[in-house]
């Protein structure tokens, strides 16, 4: 069996960024992991995506290969022996199939619920219009970006590469133990955001720990065009 679980493109990935009090996040940490931070600030990310082309263990999933992912994170990072692993915990990760949700739980004890999500991608010589769209107590909500179509690095020390350069996933067991999966995909390239709407009721879908988000402006929002990504099948609990 080969050691990659999953494999995907992940395109299109747009973060709207808050700054937050590390408290908010205390309870969410997982054992052994600490929170990572920017400038002094902790950050919490509302992501959208595409998740194209998956597959899992090298073989396509027949209906379930293309869907919007949309989910809330925070930034983590593991330090050992001469090693700092900075890495993500997930709120909560929402796709609009039951199986997929499913699947992710059973395997892997994550996060993830299933609600009707939608996506509207337009693509022009000069302009990308990316909508992510996703239905919570009968109500559509959204993240709606406007970019420039020019492609570029991210600048080293930024909050850019801050914010993607995470390479780990961390996974809360209980209150003494913890998972780590690493997931690999090369460094991306980001996208000049023009004007973006965060639509979002934080308290319905992750809480009333984060509903004061809601009257909050992000600290940024970015995207990221995205790639090829794989994450191993063997996690390490400790």
């Amino acid at each position: 069996m080969t050691d990659t679980f999953l494999t995907a493109r992940w395109e299109n990935l747009v973060m709207a960024n808050y700054a937050v009090s590390p408290d908010l996040l205390l309870p969410y940490l997982p054992a052994g992991v600490e929170l990572d931070l920017f400038g002094g600030e902790a950050y919490v990310s509302l992501v959208g995506f595409m998740f194209n082309r998956t597959r899992l263990f090298s073989v396509p999933i027949p209906f379930f290969g293309s869907f919007e992912e949309i989910n809330l994170r925070f930034y983590v990072k593991r330090v050992g022996d001469n090693t700092v692993k900075r890495g993500v915990v997930f709120i909560n990760e929402t796709v609009p199939y039951k199986p997929v949700a499913w699947l992710a739980n059973k395997l892997y004890k994550e996060h993830y619920t299933a609600v009707p999500t939608s996506n509207e991608i337009s693509i022009h010589e000069n302009l990308k219009t990316i909508k992510y769209g996703w239905k919570v107590n009968k109500t559509w909500k959204y993240m709606h970006v406007q970019a420039s179509c020019h492609s570029r690095e991210m600048p080293a020390g930024s909050l850019e590469e801050f914010i993607f350069e995470h390479y780990y996933g961390y996974t809360k067991i209980n209150h003494s133990r913890s998972q780590e999966y690493e997931i690999k995909h090369p460094r991306w390239l980001v996208n000049d955001v023009l004007d973006y709407t965060i639509d979002c009721d934080f308290s319905a879908m992750y809480g009333e720990d984060f509903g004061c988000l809601n009257n909050q402006q992000p600290a940024s929002v970015i995207l990221a065009e995205g790639s090829p990504v794989s994450v191993k099948w063997k996690r390490q609990t400790f």
